[in-house]
């Protein structure tokens, strides 16, 4: 049996699970602005601070299909 350091070889993790690790162990919270699971006033809030933080997105072209 071969044995990889942690993020070489084995199953790639999902970037749920990324996400929710950096959450419990640093305290990073990374989230869509367009995440449906959260509701319109989540993601308004998510909006607004990321704006504070970083400024404003830049235009995205319109999504088809």
């Amino acid at each position: 049996m071969r044995w990889f350091p942690k993020g070489y070889g084995g199953e790639r993790r999902s970037a749920e699970e990324i996400k929710r690790e950096g959450w419990r162990e640093q305290g990073l919270l990374v989230v869509s602005a367009e995440d449906q699971r959260l509701t319109w006033p989540e993601r308004e809030l998510i909006r607004q601070l990321g704006e504070r933080l970083y400024g404003r997105r830049a235009p995205q072209e319109a999504r088809h299909g």
